[in-house]
């Protein structure tokens, strides 16, 4: 065991025997960032070397639908075709109101006016992309369709901030997981332009120089450690912490309450380790994504969710991610979805969610669930009354999902604490400027260290915000800004 390196601890360049391998630029981390760091690098002449912990490229995001969320300068080819128009103000908007109370202004203006020229970058790498429109709402995409509603772009309150589009564009492929082409594509791409990969390569702790500049990396290769130079700098593209049971605990404990990490298993946080350890400063730590699977059929979003009090607490229609935020946080981790006969259906990536009450009347409902009497039926009355006038007064779910529930049985469906399986990843990262470098406490670049992906605090930063799509997005686009501004060092 390399017991002396650790990644909370650097290593001196007086301490290094000899350097092992010598590049340029040294990746760590293969997947969305990565391969688009070692591509733009790779394009501005550096020599690029990428160390890999797991046996294959494409990290988490080869798991992924391979939605990348892109829009603005009056809209994508995409979203032209299909009747879209997508100011680069409203898209501008939307993203800084995704983005939540952190949100970065000039990253978020930076990636609204290079986003359509982004994508097309993405096609000039090889990424298909069919060009076709699918309507309704859906996690993923089970077709081989491009563009779709990915986010909380139609839902209040984000509608009524910018004018809405869909801006969910997918790679070419049938059925779910459309991340794998995305990733073949680009990784193959980085090491067609001559990046060398190293597979099984387990980056230790970074090499800093006296003035405590960022030189290279020691990573553990074939059971040995290897001392990396890195001439103009190291990026890291390690992924984020949901697989490291003592940062959650430590930083975002809420994202115990998920069971199932969105992650290919690597995402530990030895990057963000690494960076906090050369002095880099860490942001939004606190935040994560969820998501609960309560739909699709989407006629479930003509539910309603109510919890312990009987009480509605977020419009249906909201993007599932920000649902299940406002679900995790109810009294006492009880809630469930109410759906009469004509929209009843069970979710499809849980079919085996409890039903935890069934009645001929919402009395009975009530009664069965045990909470206050008159409460849910009251609850239940007020949408019925509002819904059947096409209007929600209250949380303001948009027309074409209200409908009032009359059709007997009526039944509820556990959302409760234990009874469904949500999803969570990490969104906190190290402090980085738009072009990649990492900043320490005060604001000022550490010199030759850059990150981008998750070990970085990117566009998305607010679980309750969060689009499909924003991640890869973000990976992608800036991974290229990282990869640039380190070949230029």
């Amino acid at each position: 065991m390399d017991v002396s390196y650790t990644p909370a601890r650097p290593c001196r360049v007086e301490d290094v025997p000899a350097w092992d391998i010598d590049t340029d630029v040294a990746i760590v981390g293969f997947g969305a960032a990565g391969s688009c760091a070692a591509i733009e690098a790779r394009n501005a002449g550096a020599a690029v070397q990428i160390f890999e912990v797991a046996s294959a490229a494409g990290g988490s995001a080869a798991l992924s639908g391979g939605e990348v969320y892109v829009g603005g300068n009056g809209g994508t080819d995409v979203q032209r075709a299909a009747g879209f128009r997508d100011d680069t103000e409203d898209f501008y908007r939307y993203l800084m109101m995704a983005g939540g109370p952190a949100a970065d202004a000039e990253r978020v203006r930076l990636y609204a006016e290079q986003a359509v020229d982004h994508f097309g970058w993405l096609r000039e790498q090889g990424v298909p992309f069919k060009g076709t429109y699918l309507p309704g709402k859906w996690i993923e995409p089970t077709t081989d369709d491009t563009l779709l509603w990915s986010g909380n772009e139609k839902a209040w309150p984000f509608s009524a901030v910018a004018q809405p589009a869909p801006r969910g564009h997918t790679a070419q492929f049938v059925g779910w997981g459309g991340g794998k082409v995305l990733m073949e594509t680009l990784c193959g791409r980085a090491v067609e332009l001559g990046a060398q990969v190293h597979y099984g390569a387990r980056a230790l702790t970074l090499v800093v120089d006296r003035h405590g500049a960022v030189c290279g990396l020691v990573v553990r290769l074939e059971g040995s450690p290897r001392f990396v130079r890195a001439r103009k700098g190291v990026i890291l593209c390690a992924g984020g912490f949901i697989a490291n049971p003592d940062m959650v605990r430590r930083f975002v404990p809420a994202a115990e309450a998920c069971q199932q990490q969105v992650t290919a298993g690597n995402d530990d946080g030895s990057g963000i380790r690494m960076g906090i350890a050369v002095g880099a400063a860490a942001l939004n730590m606190q935040e994560f994504f969820a998501t609960l699977p309560f739909f699709p059929p989407e006629s479930l979003v003509k539910g309603i969710f109510v919890n312990a009090r009987g009480q509605r607490f977020i419009n249906e229609d909201a993007y599932h991610g920000r649902v299940a935020h406002y679900v995790l946080r109810q009294p006492e981790g009880r809630a469930w979805l109410l759906v009469d006969n004509g929209i009843f259906g069970r979710p499809m990536l849980q079919p085996d969610i409890p039903i935890a009450a069934v009645g001929e009347s919402w009395e009975e409902v009530e009664v069965e669930l045990g909470l206050p009497t008159g409460a849910l039926v009251h609850t239940v009355e007020a949408f019925n009354r509002e819904a059947s006038q096409g209007r929600d007064p209250l949380l303001h779910k948009a027309g074409e999902w209200l409908r009032p529930l009359t059709e007997p049985p009526f039944a509820a469906l556990s959302y409760c604490s234990g009874d469904f399986g949500a999803h969570a990843f990490t969104l906190g990262g190290l402090a980085t400027r738009p072009t990649g470098e990492v900043l320490d406490a005060d604001g000022h670049s550490i010199a030759g260290l850059y990150a981008a992906g998750r070990t970085a605090c990117g566009l998305p930063r607010w679980g309750e915000g969060y689009s499909s799509g924003l991640s890869l997005g973000d990976a992608t686009f800036f991974g290229r800004q990282a990869g640039l501004r380190a070949a230029s060092a």
